[in-house]
């Protein structure tokens, strides 16, 4: 089981942290990820990290604005989100996969956890 929380609205500039805490079956989640879908739009791949921690890969969209952390101890990943742009404004989900090469497509993500809403004001 995965649960998100962290979202809630900050002004354009502004940093969030979301966390996404594993529980249940965690040998599982090889990889986790987290993407965000908004209103009319499809869902968006932001970043990733395997359990090792090495091999991050970002979205150009959140590339040096983002920082996806893991601690393997809480079981816990993070996404410190930084310089948050209107654009950013989304539900954004958590999600893991057994499968060590799982990259920026959501189906090879079986595991999801349910959206925390992120809203960024002008």
């Amino acid at each position: 089981q995965l649960q998100a929380s962290g979202g809630g609205l900050v002004q354009a500039g502004g940093s969030l942290r979301l966390s996404c805490a594993a529980s249940g079956r965690t040998n599982s989640y090889r990889v986790v990820g987290w993407f965000r879908q908004s209103p009319g739009k499809e869902r968006e791949f932001v970043a990733r990290i395997p359990r090792s921690g090495t091999g991050t890969y970002y979205a150009d969209s959140v590339k040096g604005r983002f920082t996806i952390s893991r601690d393997n101890a809480e079981n816990t990943v993070y996404l410190q989100m930084n310089s948050l742009k209107p654009e950013d404004t989304a539900v954004y989900y958590c999600s893991a996969a057994a499968y060590v090469y799982a990259m920026q497509k959501g189906e090879d993500y079986p595991y999801w956890g349910q959206g925390t809403q992120v809203t960024v004001s002008s």
